[in-house]
This record gives C-alpha cells, sequence and structure tokens, in this order.
C-alpha cells in the first residue's frame, strides 16, 4: 500500500483477488439479492412500524418497533451498496459515507440479532415464568433493553470511524469500499480480536440464549392443553432466520478473521460477502415474524405448577 501527496490511498492486489471483486458474483448476484431485499423489505417494514404505531404502551411494541427500525436503517444503507456493486465496486461517495455505510450495516445487523433475543426472552418469562411476569415493569424492561442494545452496538462500531475504509487500487482504478483492507497496520491488526469478540457477543451469545428459550418454550406449552401451533410456526421462523441468515454470514466472517490473523489469508472473504446476501433478507422476514408473534401475544395458557395444580395464565406480551 501507498499514500500519495493528496492523502489518497492506493493499494496493489493479486489478480486473483481482482477476479473476485470484479467477477459476476460480485457486480451482479450480490446487488441483485440487495435490490429483492430492498423491495421486499422496506415496504413491509414501513407497515409494521405504521400498524405498532398505535401499540407503544405494549412491550412487546416497543420491541418490535425497534426491530423494524434496524431492518430498515439496515436496507436503507443497502441502497448505497448496490450502487457500489453495479458500478463494478467503484466507490464514489467518499471515504465518510463508506464508514458510515459498513458501521450501519453491522452495527443493525447486531441490534436485529439482540431484538429477536430480547422478544424471545419476554415470551420466555411470560410462558414458563408467568408469576414473575406479571410482576415485571414490561414496557420499562422493553424501553431500557432497546435503548441499551442501540448504545452498545453504536460504540462497538466507532473503531470503523477510526480505520480507512476505502482504498483505490491501482490495476483498476477504482476504489473499494471495505472489501479490501490494508492490516499492514498495527491498529488494523489490532481491530480482528475485537471483531471476533463482537461476532461472539453479537451473534454467538443471542442464538444460544434463543436456542434454550424457544426450546422451553415448546416443552411447557407441550404439557398444557393449549393449541401452541402458531408458537411452533413463530418458532420455526425465528430458527430459520438464524439458520439460513445469521449462521452462515457470521460463521464465514469469523473464520476469515481468524485465518487473516493465522495466516494473513484473505479468500474466506469473497465466500462470506456471498452469504451476506442470505444475511440481507432477515430483514425481509422479519415482518412476517413479527405478525406470527402478535397472533400469539394474548393467548390463554394452562401452567402446571410445582404441586401440579392447574392455573390459567393470560399472556399479554
Amino acid at each position: 500500500m501507498h499514500i500519495t501527496n493528496d492523502n489518497t490511498f492506493l493499494i496493489y492486489l493479486h489478480a486473483n483477488v481482482i477476479d473476485h471483486t470484479t467477477g459476476i458474483v460480485s457486480t451482479r448476484i450480490i446487488p441483485s439479492a440487495y435490490i429483492l431485499a430492498i423491495l421486499i423489505g422496506i415496504p413491509s417494514n414501513v407497515f409494521v412500524l405504521t400498524c405498532l404505531s398505535g401499540r407503544k404502551n405494549l412491550s412487546s411494541g416497543i420491541l418490535y418497533f425497534s426491530l423494524a427500525v434496524s431492518d430498515l436503517l439496515l436496507l436503507l444503507s443497502l441502497t448505497l451498496r448496490v450502487h457500489y456493486h453495479l458500478n463494478n465496486n467503484d466507490w464514489i461517495f467518499g471515504e465518510l459515507a463508506c464508514k458510515v455505510v459498513i458501521a450501519c450495516f453491522y452495527g443493525n445487523i447486531y441490534c436485529s440479532i439482540h431484538a429477536h433475543m430480547c422478544i424471545s426472552v419476554m415470551r420466555y418469562l411470560a410462558v414458563v415464568h408467568p408469576f414473575l411476569y406479571r410482576t415485571m415493569s414490561k414496557k420499562y424492561y422493553a424501553i431500557c433493553t432497546s435503548l441499551s442494545i442501540w448504545m452498545v452496538f453504536a460504540i462497538a462500531m466507532l473503531p470503523e470511524f477510526m480505520i480507512q475504509q476505502s482504498y483505490q487500487v491501482l490495476e483498476q482504478k477504482m476504489v473499494t469500499c471495505h472489501d479490501i483492507q490494508s492490516y499492514e497496520k498495527a491498529f488494523n491488526r489490532a481491530l480482528i480480536p475485537c471483531r471476533l469478540s463482537l461476532i461472539c457477543l453479537g451473534f454467538i451469545l443471542p442464538s444460544l440464549v434463543i436456542t434454550f428459550v424457544y426450546g422451553s418454550i415448546i416443552y411447557h406449552l407441550n404439557r398444557s392443553s393449549h393449541d401452541w401451533k402458531h408458537y411452533m410456526k413463530a418458532s420455526t421462523l425465528v430458527f430459520g432466520i438464524f439458520l439460513v441468515c445469521f449462521a452462515p454470514c457470521n460463521a464465514l466472517l469469523f473464520a476469515h478473521y481468524v485465518k487473516l490473523y493465522t495466516q494473513q489469508q484473505y479468500d474466506l472473504y469473497y465466500y462470506y460477502k456471498a452469504a451476506v446476501c442470505l444475511c440481507s433478507f432477515h430483514s425481509c422476514l422479519d415482518p412476517f415474524l413479527s405478525y406470527l408473534l402478535t397472533k400469539t401475544s394474548t393467548s390463554q395458557v394452562n401452567f402446571r405448577s410445582f404441586k401440579t395444580i392447574s392455573q390459567s395464565e393470560s399472556i399479554l406480551l
């Protein structure tokens, strides 16, 4: 990498890296997937936000609202990424815009994951621990957790503003955005463990919590006389979102950073970029998940106490 007198960051790439960057997957398939996600996701999330505007007194309405806002911001950030890929991966919007788009993209992915986790925990408490749930200040909990999620991941994205994100590739006379990074700098290399920790906090931990929570919900509802088919549909969609959308993307990103840190190899990143297409579709599925969860938000469920005495509790999330 070289820096010219006008502070333009120049970088030389190997031929195979250039092929990946300018190939049909990066310049046609990826932007097509993003366009599809945008066309479906933006209207559906705007519709969800409109519907939830009248449910702000319910804790679930606050969490669903936070989830829809996160998805909408992610989709809006994809619009510039679409232009970037269709323009043969030539970024024309400047360094600051690149940093904002990258921080918005990653930050809102993890905000969405944690919003799913909070919704799942609320439903777990309502079903498995109804007496504790009834004594909770649910609206206060929903507001505090939503604000905490946004604050934590806003802070976690600050390092992305501290490094150079756009580089001019001399061989192609194009400017990349985040796709090419220079790890010759000590600070850039030190960020790799931080990014690995972020994946653990932002994806692995919520995945474990959600697996336990929905497993416990299904187990307890299976012991009751309640018709829990809507819970099964919602649980299946949640696991589907994590397995299809979030898992491949984060697994490949984790492997990429491990290989980059230990072997200084960059080849897994291009498989990760393809998996990001799947990840972007979670923003299209979340509105349907909100619909299913809303249908099950008020229901009569029979619970058994430790003395096997049946009691009827109403779940209102």
